[in-house]
């Protein structure tokens, strides 16, 4: 077994710029439309990546679940309700909310942001909906929700998740930009690490080595990525470990990192040593079916269309059985990793011009993986590629 000097390459990167005022005008525009539609009175938003898309406000306080951040949504009303430690941050530039602080932790948190929404509909029992649901991680909190329950029509209260995605499905041309930047950043940072892999380096070492090219390349946050080196035993959700590179396997990547806040989930691969010609065959087929499925993509269509587009040139090369583990080869991505709609044979989703879809059909095949997530964005002249393609060969370490 041999080592290799490592090598990574500092590559600065400005921080991401301000949404722009008017986009952020627009989404707030957009959400109280849905509300309407909906029939909502009142959104509260606890989720971090929905409260940063509507008021652009970035904290490091999110590190700590003592002192959550809240949103209200109204007709007239943009309100976000935080700890008195976030006063100076929220005062360091002009925002598109007003903010009340509390002087405490959760429990605080609640009882202020209750008598906020109960001061503006007073006399008024209001409809209020949570962002709990679907692709969700709204901070939990049963007290939150009785307080919310005590406050509302039927004492009920509903999921904004609907509204929200309807809002969050269609991307700007900044956003799209966000993510491109991010794509570029982990496409990189996997080429360098690739390139100074050997045989018998072990799993949390090229992890390592990727993760800090990420952050050499300009990345904000770097949540763990999915490391593996495998001959067929492949377990997606398996942390990096001590498993050394050995000929035959696979090296299987899914990305994390962040700019402007956009994750770039991006699945790369590689195999260490000399693959057989039916490797090189089936890379070639299964690449060329991704980019191709890519390419048909239009406004009009739905999640359910292209699935079957898919599931008919899958049979047609007669490339095996696809990878069983999901019931969709693709699905939505914005803020979140992953988002809405699914590219299933069940989502009627209509695709709409704005829409960023991440296309992955994936095939294991004699203990090799096969997978090629492209990312597009839906415009009116087709789609558009956000991430350089995956290279036309097989990415080989030797």
């Amino acid at each position: 077994m041999c080592e290799k000097k490592v090598n990574l390459i500092a590559r600065p990167r400005p921080p991401a710029p301000k949404v722009p005022a008017r986009e952020l005008e627009t989404r707030l525009k957009r959400i109280r439309q849905e509300m309407e539609r909906d029939g909502l009175d009142v959104i509260v938003l606890s989720d971090k990546k929905n409260i940063e898309y509507f008021t652009d406000y970035h904290t490091l306080g999110w590190m700590y679940k003592a002192r959550p951040v809240f949103v209200l949504v109204t007709a007239k009303e943009l309100l976000l309700v935080a700890s008195i430690i976030e006063t100076k941050g929220v005062g360091l530039e002009p925002r598109n909310f007003t903010a009340q602080f509390y002087d405490g932790y959760l429990a605080e948190g609640v009882v202020l942001a209750a008598k906020i929404i109960r001061k503006i509909f007073t006399g008024v029992t209001p409809r209020v909906a949570i962002d709990y649901g679907q692709d969700f991680f709204g901070l939990g909190s049963l007290q939150l929700v009785d307080a919310l329950r005590s406050l509302s029509a039927d004492g009920t209260v509903g999921s904004a998740g609907p509204a929200l995605w309807r809002v969050r499905l269609i991307k700007s041309r900044f956003e799209a930009d966000m993510k491109r930047t991010a794509f570029a950043i982990v496409n990189d940072a996997f080429d360098v690490a690739i390139a100074q892999a050997y045989i018998g380096i072990p799993e949390y070492e090229l992890y390592q080595l990727m993760q800090a090219q990420i952050f050499l390349n300009g990345a904000e946050t770097g949540d763990q990525i999915a490391m593996l080196f495998s001959k067929g035993d492949f377990t997606y959700g398996r942390p990096a470990g001590t498993r050394r590179l050995e000929p035959g396997h696979y090296v299987w990547t899914d990305f994390r990192a962040t700019y402007g806040g956009y994750p770039a989930d991006r699945n790369r691969i590689a195999r260490a040593g000399e693959p057989a010609q039916w490797e090189r065959d089936t890379y070639t087929a299964v690449r060329s079916l991704t980019h191709e499925l890519c390419r048909s993509v239009r406004a009009g269509m739905t999640c359910a269309d292209v699935f079957g587009k898919f599931r008919s040139r899958w049979s047609e090369l007669l490339l095996g059985n696809i990878y069983a583990g999901v019931t969709r080869i693709g699905h939505g991505g914005g803020l979140d990793v992953t988002e809405p709609p699914s590219l299933s044979a069940v989502d009627q989703q209509v695709i709409h011009l704005g829409m960023i879809l991440h296309i992955e059909p994936k095939l294991e095949k004699d203990g090799a993986v096969f997978q090629f997530e492209e990312v597009v964005y839906v415009t009116d002249e087709g789609v558009e590629f956000l991430s350089a393609l995956s290279p036309e060969a097989l990415p080989i370490i030797r």
